[in-house]
């Protein structure tokens, strides 16, 4: 199925794979992407249907503004992903999702040569605006499948060789004022430090105030640990 929404032609080669959520089923997704001219390549429900939603060689409009690793327009150059979580990545997905998920992301990786440096959250491309795939996203499971990266964390102390702002930027996130480091900082937490999270029961204020903390966990001897791993890994 390749439903009636919102497209355009791609200005660069696709090198990057996003993955998204949202609350909504098929039917509610579409006349939402119709309502605010938005859209994704596919959409994986939660019995782990895939459906076709814009053609790969088109532009989808999914990602809005933001960038990763320095490049920005990240529609052009990306493939949308969109998974269907009633609590917007806060709580499990199912076996059949991620299933499916996995079989379709390596079909694309190989397909388009992806780097695992660029496989993606859109909180790690949009940390200010946006909390998806969320903190029970399985990463670490899909970097075992051979779908992007994920450290074998060591317990161990922060060396403070590099600043945090600069080790976020190895990563792939934006770093370019304070408020960008934080909301990068509290994105990478959602990804690779769930512990730090802080969960919210109403997804309208999740939507509307996605860095739903106080940023005391970037003084945190194990997320300073976590980050130095992690941008070793994306060199």
């Amino acid at each position: 199925m390749i439903a009636n929404l919102e497209y355009g032609t791609r200005e660069k080669e696709i090198n990057a794979l996003i993955f998204h959520c949202n609350i909504f089923s098929l039917e509610e997704l579409i006349k939402v992407y119709q309502d605010e001219q938005v859209s994704a390549h596919y959409y994986i429900d939660e019995k782990g249907k895939i459906t076709y939603l814009v053609e790969e060689k088109n532009k989808a409009y999914h990602a809005g503004r933001g960038s990763w690793r320095g490049e920005d327009k990240m529609n052009d150059r990306s493939i949308g992903i969109e998974l269907q979580n009633k609590t917007l990545g806060q709580t499990p997905y199912s076996k059949a999702q991620i299933d499916a998920l996995s079989e379709l992301s390596l079909d694309i990786i190989k397909r388009y040569n992806i780097l695992s440096t660029n496989i993606i959250g859109h909180s790690d491309s949009a940390p200010e605006r946006k909390p998806d795939p969320g903190m029970s996203f399985p990463w670490q499971e899909l970097a075992q499948r051979g779908i992007g990266l994920f450290p074998k964390f060591k317990e161990q102390a922060p060396k403070g060789e590099k600043a945090l702002a600069d080790l976020l930027k190895e990563i792939g996130y934006m770093t370019e004022n304070d408020a960008q480091i934080k909301a990068s900082a509290y994105a990478f937490c959602r990804r690779f430090a769930p512990e730090f999270v802080t969960p919210e029961e109403n997804i309208r204020t999740l939507i509307e105030h996605p860095l739903n903390s106080d940023f005391s966990f970037m003084e945190s001897p194990k997320f300073l640990s976590a980050v130095e791993q992690t941008a070793k890994l994306y060199k």
